[in-house]
């Protein structure tokens, strides 16, 4: 059973990986408006991560015997001046999703609740990743700086950008597998 404390702690990080998709889908919307799909597809797909990462805390807290705490989600923002702020932003973002993974973390190992310190680790090594693939992009952007077609290259290859579910064929965000 989870105890009180690390329920409404990983509550909190449930809704705030919800609020994560938010931020990531409002910067979809903006690159589709600005004519960079791929970027727009890079957001889209982070998008849908952080769905996933949402759904494996509200499926880990049923598991626990936890109540499940959904919250109002705050609204992003809708533009930024170039590509290179929203991808800082988003870099900032995700530095702060690691400060607070770090933080459940420490709160698990504080309560000794061992299945939570487990669980956490995948967070722990995503966000590793997460912090990188944003940190490359800002890092080209700055490269490339207002070259037009040093912008359409990265737009390029962010489109090729796909979705790949954790854990496999016939998983979904639910943890239920498609019948036929």
């Amino acid at each position: 059973m989870l105890n009180k404390k690390l329920e409404k702690a990983i509550n909190d990080q449930l809704n705030f990986e919800l609020y994560s998709s938010y931020i990531y889908l409002s910067m979809s919307a903006y690159f589709s408006s600005i004519g960079l799909d791929g970027f727009a597809n890079w957001m889209q797909i982070q998008t849908e991560e952080e769905v996933v990462h949402a759904m494996k805390f509200y499926k880990y807290v049923l598991e626990r015997d936890g109540v499940v705490q959904l919250d109002k989600i705050d609204k992003p923002k809708l533009k930024w001046k170039t590509p290179l702020e929203a991808f800082e932003d988003a870099y900032k973002h995700e530095q702060i999703v690691t400060g607070r993974i770090h933080k459940l973390m420490d709160l698990a190992l504080e309560e000794k609740d061992h299945p939570t310190v487990s669980f956490l680790h995948w967070y722990v090594d995503e966000q590793v990743e997460e912090e990188a693939n944003a940190k490359q992009i800002v890092d080209q952007l700055k490269l490339v700086k207002d070259a037009p077609q040093g912008l359409f290259m990265i737009d390029k290859e962010l489109g090729a950008r796909v979705f790949n579910m954790p854990g496999g064929a016939g998983v979904t965000l639910f943890g239920v597998a498609p019948t036929a």
